[in-house]
């Protein structure tokens, strides 16, 4: 990814809500199987969502993840889930990760990640997040996950080509040249049950090794990948009880050099990294410091990092960049805008959060961005206005940083 000349560029992190023919054909194609019918569809799907991006003020815009099936307009796994149709080795069950209440403790320098349900944000807040109309999980359809069985292979190369073309025909239509796809990273990738590989390691560096199959597809294609990687802040909410920051970085240490071992030999300028906490609307009160784990985000071999910023859990983080130098030749990616809230930022707010970053990366260096995903967490004609405020907030920054 190119530094910034002459305006803040701005993208997003990934998802955007799906159109309700997308939606109703995705349930469909359970049933039918992928029809040409159905490859139509989500390929006029994916030009139309680029020409909208672009329209939005989007400089480097995506394919809405439409090649990502989503299960219903309220999804937060969808980014995850895709790979289950992507990857040999795993076999079906009747698990849905948000309601396996299997309780798995961890002891010092044996780090296990729990359910779930016994997560420990979950656990503090226990009544809000078991009432539905708290907002924490409402509306969500349930969906059963599968486990490892076997050796993992990559199997989606017709899938992850689909994405890219759909991609490609969407930046040519819309008259622009950059875009990028997202894939699942090693460390995430890690998380389904696993009854095969006998180690953390040895799971961890064959998910690599699957999951850079579909890296490559999209590098080759000329696009940028973003790997999606909160397996490396929100795993800390995940191990009960709280493990000591030491025990935590080196369980996160094999997921980052398992991610450099899958990304080894591509050209960083192609790979962005995304970090969040996790996308459900709960408090996050135990998520875990974003100083305590930058220097391990930034081992990672790629030209730009995407991270949470915006919303309240996490705006605070800016001044990490105060202490943190930026390794030469990358650039960040911040949210400014957040997905945890139907409130729509304004435009001055989002280029207040611009320019906070630019004064201590420099203007070169930043990509507005939004958290995390907009579709699945909020009402589409909600996700086009910050879509919107994204565009006009990079647009007065730009003004002031560049007068």
């Amino acid at each position: 990814m190119s530094s910034n000349t002459d305006h803040i560029r701005v993208t997003h992190a990934g998802s955007l809500p799906r159109t309700p023919e997308l939606l109703a054909a995705n349930e469909s194609k359970d049933a039918n199987g992928i029809t040409p019918e159905f490859l139509d569809l989500l390929q006029t799907s994916v030009i139309d969502i680029v020409a909208r991006q672009r329209n939005l003020g989007i400089d480097i815009p995506n394919d809405g993840e439409y090649g990502h099936a989503m299960a219903s307009s309220v999804d937060y796994g969808a980014w995850w889930n895709y790979s289950f149709a992507r990857l040999g080795g795993l076999e079906p069950t009747n698990v849905d990760r948000w309601a396996d209440a299997e309780v798995r403790r961890s002891s010092p320098g044996n780090i296990v990640l729990t359910s779930f349900p016994d997560r420990r944000d979950r656990q503090k807040f226990n009544d809000a997040y078991n009432d539905p109309s708290s907002g924490i999980l409402a509306h969500r359809k349930s969906v059963t996950q599968p486990k490892i069985a076997g050796p993992l292979t990559y199997t989606g190369h017709d899938l992850v080509k689909s994405d890219v073309t759909n991609l490609k025909k969407g930046l040519d239509a819309a008259g622009l040249s950059e875009g990028f796809v997202a894939a699942l990273s090693p460390g995430s990738c890690a998380r389904v049950a696993n009854e095969y590989y006998k180690t953390d390691e040895e799971l961890l560096y064959a998910c690599a090794d699957a999951m850079r199959e579909e890296y490559k597809a999209i590098i080759d294609a000329g696009l940028t990948v973003q790997l999606d990687d909160p397996s490396l802040a929100e795993s800390w909410d995940q191990i009960n009880p709280e493990p000591s920051l030491e025990d935590y970085l080196k369980f996160i240490q094999l997921r980052v050099e398992a991610t450099n071992w899958a990304l080894r030999d591509l050209p960083q300028d192609q790979i962005r990294l995304h970090v969040c906490w996790g996308s459900w609307h709960g408090p996050h009160t135990t998520d875990i410091p974003f100083a305590d784990i930058i220097d391990s985000v930034l081992q990672i071999d790629a030209g730009a990092y995407s991270f949470e910023a915006a919303n309240v859990r996490h705006e605070h983080e800016w001044r990490v960049w105060e202490d943190t130098k930026l390794p030469e030749g990358k650039s960040i990616v911040p949210g400014v805008v957040s997905h945890a809230t139907n409130v729509v930022e304004h435009p001055e707010l989002v280029a207040d959060r611009i320019e906070r970053f630019a004064r201590l990366v420099g203007r070169e260096n930043v990509i507005a961005s939004t958290d995390c995903g907009l579709g699945g967490r909020v009402h589409p004609q909600i996700a086009i206005a910050k879509l919107e405020a994204l565009g006009q907030g990079a647009e007065l920054a730009t003004k002031r940083l560049w007068k």
